[in-house]
């Protein structure tokens, strides 16, 4: 089959977003190899850390089809890698196999590559190629890569805030019953989007209404999320559910009975969940402090779900990347608001944002907005 430069970059994207809960905390990177004439010899993505690249998968592919990928194309959503890591360098797979070029949707951001995977395969006398910044595949794969670039270039996570809201900006009611404001649709595509997370997080107010799981359970995933509770008095119960396996669990306290000789840090070792402490001068969280450890456990995106207070300490910080918002067709009048911070007094005062879609989810909206010039990282 002969494909054409947006088929084989359409199929290398597809390949890339089969990665998302698969290979974290490695960037999301698809691989086509086509001949010279554009004819697909193999694909690939990028597997579990530690396994293969998405080159290698689709060299492999070849082989196992019994094709020759000497003189053809490689076309790579992400530059490929020059270091040893957790695998050989993916740019030296290439060049034995003899590729004759290779195509590169973005450059690599990680110091440990950043270019010089370019530079070694055009020193063996490939063509290379690196697409536009501005080209319409170069910004979808920085898209799937978003939380890779954060923690590459602003040593932080990419910070989602997950909001399901009726039309008028409410939560839950008054009385904090909120299951369910939206749909099934809707529910199912929050969980794609836990699926993207490095890491889940609530607040305590949370964990003690409503005793969530915060996991992924309505799309399939070859990984789970870590579950993080922001609790400043460490008032976590053990058994709270956020808190049973599997899976990395930290609880990120204020307290100064965070001591590993206290007892309840102790049975929470024994459970395996790690008590952090990270406090600011108000006796509460550092959240600043807490996405800085995040990122050094190597957490790419970070997915919030909390109550309005927690949601509103992450807005008035400034800390917030992107809000991912469902919209339900239903009015409540009253009840708990999105996040709460402010007050304000004056309208330019306000957290002005950019659309960055708005799509219907069922019968609900979805609603994804950044601040100006968030992502310019």
């Amino acid at each position: 089959m002969k494909l054409h430069p947006s088929d084989s970059w359409a199929l290398a994207l597809r390949c890339a977003a089969d990665a998302i809960g698969v290979s974290d905390p490695n960037p999301r990177v698809g691989c086509v190899i086509t001949t010279a004439e554009g004819r697909l010899l193999a694909s690939g993505h990028t597997q579990r850390a530690g396994a293969a690249h998405a080159e290698v998968m689709a060299l492999r592919a070849a082989q196992a089809a019994s094709h020759t990928v000497r003189d053809g194309t490689a076309w790579v959503t992400l530059e490929p890698c020059s270091h040893h890591g957790r695998t050989p360098p993916c740019c030296d797979a290439l060049i034995d196999a003899g590729v004759a070029r290779v195509v590169v949707a973005l450059q690599d951001p990680n110091p440990l590559v950043a270019g010089h995977g370019i530079a070694r395969l055009r020193a063996a006398g490939i063509e290379v190629v690196v697409l536009d910044a501005q080209d319409p595949v170069a910004i979808a794969a920085r898209e799937l890569n978003i939380g890779f670039l954060s923690r590459m270039l602003r040593r932080r996570p990419w910070v989602r805030l997950k909001i399901a809201a009726s039309l008028d900006g409410h939560t839950a009611l008054d009385n904090g019953v909120s299951q369910w404001i939206t749909g099934e649709a809707a529910r199912t595509d929050g969980h794609a989007y836990r699926k993207r997370a490095g890491a889940v997080l609530t607040g305590i107010g949370t964990v003690i209404e409503d005793d969530p799981r915060l996991d992924v359970r309505l799309v399939d995933t070859a990984l789970q999320p870590r579950r993080v509770v922001i609790d400043s008095k460490l008032d976590i119960a053990p058994g709270a559910r956020i808190l049973a396996p599997p899976g990395e669990r930290l609880v990120y306290t204020a307290s100064a009975l965070a001591r590993s000789a206290a007892p309840k840090v102790r049975e929470l070792a024994e459970r395996g969940i790690s008590v952090l402490t990270c406090a600011n001068p108000e006796g509460k969280v550092d959240l600043a402090a807490m996405l800085d450890d995040l990122a050094q456990r190597e957490v790419n995106e970070l997915h919030v779900e909390a109550g309005s207070k927690l949601s509103g300490s992450f807005v008035r910080a400034g800390l917030v990347d992107e809000f991912l918002v469902y919209l339900a067709p239903l009015m409540l009048g009253a009840g708990r608001e999105m996040a709460r911070f402010g007050p304000l007094t004056a309208l330019a005062e306000g957290l002005a944002l950019e659309f960055v879609s708005v799509d219907r989810v069922g019968t609900d909206l979805r609603v994804i907005a950044r601040p100006p010039g968030r992502a310019n990282f």
